[in-house]
């Protein structure tokens, strides 16, 4: 009897031990994959990517279909595509509360088929992304449907529904304000893609407040740098290629030269040349590149918001010995709130 309440008594003793405790893993957090600068310039200055047509870090002003038909199968680690929103959008509506003599003509709309269009790039951008490559398709709704169809079609498989959250939206009058855009991740194989995970606490929903440069031109729609900036550190490694098929303003191609990554891109609209070369002309390479590590908060800061948690990180540091030694080891929810 006595026998069988010690080991009760130890079991619980454990249990207390490893008794979930909100936000403590955060304090142990690293990233997955890391780099120093000097080791991710290296990466960037050493890849070789294959691409014997056609150049990397180079923007062709062509149709996408036509350009991806002259990549070779699997060369492409990343693609982050924003395909035009088929809706006869132009963007210099006074709804959009611009200056629509800032807007650069020629916004190519697609007037055939929307899922016909959607299927042919969609076919293209399975072929030629690498087996453990990934794919963010952004879509408003209206057309989503087409997407989410063309990509099955395609055999990519959806890892997530991201939803981007925007400090916008055009008025309405009898419907709710749309002030969001969905980001969908597709890999090509479910069981082997490439995902660092650079954050404790990576939710789908990304609050990402665009950053107005007045007086500038620009093209009809522009993502923020840092929303494309969260798909390359994601799904990305220093020294990768990443392609867009619609590059727009050239943002990619920006996040891609800041960050030690390669890129090349199709763009159809010739009027935003010049906008590209000047967006490329103003970063220099990798001059945005921060490892990972340095980014996240320190477990000072981190104290001043989870007390509790800092006080157990505070003993478990101070007992090497710990089961909770490895950060791999901190028990960690599952499920439900992360506050509670």
């Amino acid at each position: 009897m006595e026998s069988k309440i010690g080991k009760c008594k130890a079991f619980s003793s454990e249990r207390e031990k490893r008794r979930y405790i909100p936000h403590l893993a955060e304090f142990f957090f690293r990233p997955d994959s890391d780099w120093s600068k000097p080791e991710a310039q290296r990466l960037y200055e050493n890849a070789s990517h294959g691409l014997d047509a056609l150049k990397i870090d180079h923007v062709y002003y062509e149709d996408c279909i036509s350009g991806m038909s002259r990549i070779p199968d699997e060369t492409i680690n990343l693609i982050v595509a924003d395909p035009p929103f088929g809706i006869d959008f132009d963007g210099k509506s006074s709804v959009y509360n611009r200056d629509e003599t800032l807007v650069v003509e020629n916004y190519k709309e697609v007037h055939e088929s929307y899922d016909e269009f959607t299927r042919s790039w969609a076919k293209q951008v399975e072929r030629i992304l690498k087996p453990d490559g990934s794919v963010y398709i952004f879509s408003g709704w209206t057309n989503l449907e087409s997407v989410l169809r063309a990509v099955r079609e395609a055999s990519l498989h959806t890892l997530n529904h991201i939803v981007w959250h925007y400090n916008f939206g055009v008025f309405t009058k009898r419907r709710f304000v749309t002030s969001h855009y969905h980001i969908l991740l597709l890999v090509k194989d479910s069981k082997n893609y490439f995902f660092n995970k650079v954050e404790h606490y990576p939710k789908d929903v990304w609050i990402v407040r665009r950053k107005y440069r007045f007086g500038e031109a620009k093209n009809g729609t522009k993502l923020p740098l840092d929303v494309v900036a969260k798909c390359i550190d994601y799904s990305s490694k220093p020294g990768d290629l990443v392609l867009d098929p619609f590059m727009g303003n050239g943002t990619t191609a920006v996040a891609c030269k800041a960050n030690f990554r390669h890129f090349i891109g199709f763009e159809i609209n010739k009027e935003l040349r010049r906008i590209i070369e000047l967006e490329l002309d103003r970063v220099q390479i990798g001059e945005s590149y921060q490892p990972y590590g340095e980014r996240l908060p320190s477990a000072q800061e981190l104290a001043s918001q989870h007390p509790r948690a800092y006080q157990e990180y505070i003993r478990l540091k101070s007992n090497p010995g710990s089961a909770f030694d490895s950060h791999t080891s901190i028990p960690t929810k599952t499920s439900g709130d992360e506050n509670e």
